[in-house]
């Protein structure tokens, strides 16, 4: 090897050396301010209780404040283009469900400001799943999802709401329309807790929703489960048969949890997030809180997640194509 081609690659290694250093002390360092959570849906749902359980926590274990920011809007793309912005260093992060992969096939193009989830996001950790179910108002008497398409049958246009356009809720409704051949009108919401409240107060007769924004109403007997949109049952509601096992084949969505920060953000200080918030969900309070809000708890590497949005990338864009999805 010659002297040049030799100082060549140590100057190449030392260079590797410095990034991995610098990476290394970013993540030693971090935080080194508050940090921001933004949440693109309104409070009371689902990743609003996650991302305040994960505030209060992290807040004791950086020693930094931990605050969370809502910002709903345009299919959860609002809050991811204000966290695409932010300063890729990991003090902004965004808390999300998979709405936020699956309603840039539905809405116009440039909802949101234009993001592109997969190239100005990275993925960090995925903190939870949740089952996908449909239920009823109580006032319509119906205990089963036939019962509700016998009713539906003979009253066309019945409402039924979602957490908005694009969500995976809406997919759902727009699947049992297809395969059961109701006509069902969509009334989209700004997130899970307003659809919720919307299908209690008999706005909408039916609800498409993951059973974590909803399970106190289900225990209460103001909302009717109807059925679980997945391919299996639920442990949180084993009772309650699948669409598949009533006769409805073809109606299975599934919603994650993701927790996001933008393109450029270091490795190291990824890493370092991804491992505090695993940690976290080894906490029995943690879990407990989680568990009783109607998540299943998942965590791992950031791989599981980014898995997560080629599929749901690749599923809905096909889904939105063959049942002609638009926003309403």
């Amino acid at each position: 090897m010659s002297k040049r081609c030799f100082l060549k690659q140590m100057a190449i290694a030392m260079g590797l050396i410095s990034v991995g250093c610098m990476q290394a002390v970013l993540a030693q360092t971090f935080p080194t301010k508050a940090v921001t959570v933004v949440v693109p849906f309104p409070p009371g749902g689902g990743p609003d209780l996650m991302a305040r359980v994960f505030a209060e926590k992290l807040t004791a274990k950086w020693g930094k404040p931990v605050v969370v920011e809502n910002r709903p809007g345009a299919g959860a793309l609002l809050g991811a283009q204000a966290v695409a912005k932010s300063p890729a260093d990991g003090h902004t992060l965004l808390l999300t469900t998979n709405t936020m992969v699956i309603s840039p096939h539905v809405l116009s193009p440039g909802a949101g400001g234009g993001v592109d989830v997969h190239a100005d996001l990275l993925p960090v950790v995925a903190p939870a799943t949740t089952p996908m179910a449909m239920l009823a108002n109580a006032s319509l008497g119906v205990k089963s999802l036939k019962e509700a398409m016998a009713l539906a049958a003979k009253q066309p246009g019945m409402p039924y709401g979602s957490a908005g356009n694009g969500s995976p809720m809406h997919f759902a409704g727009e699947m049992l329309k297809s395969t059961a051949g109701v006509d069902l009108l969509h009334v989209p919401y700004k997130g899970v807790a307003p659809s919720v409240m919307a299908a209690i107060g008999g706005e909408v007769k039916f609800l498409f929703v993951g059973l974590g924004g909803a399970l106190p109403h289900i225990k209460s007997g103001k909302l009717v489960p109807l059925a679980v949109t997945e391919k299996n049952r639920s442990s949180l509601l084993p009772e309650v048969p699948t669409a598949t096992e009533q006769g409805v084949r073809g109606v299975e969505v599934n919603a994650w949890y993701g927790v996001f920060a933008p393109t450029g953000t270091p490795s190291a200080v990824r890493a370092q997030i991804n491992a505090d918030i695993n940690d976290l969900l080894k906490l029995s309070d943690v879990r407990e809180k989680l568990t009783a809000a109607g998540l299943d708890i998942l965590g791992g590497s950031d791989q599981v997640l980014g898995d997560f949005m080629k599929t749901d990338r690749q599923r809905y864009s096909q889904l939105a194509k063959e049942l002609n999805i638009k926003a309403d």
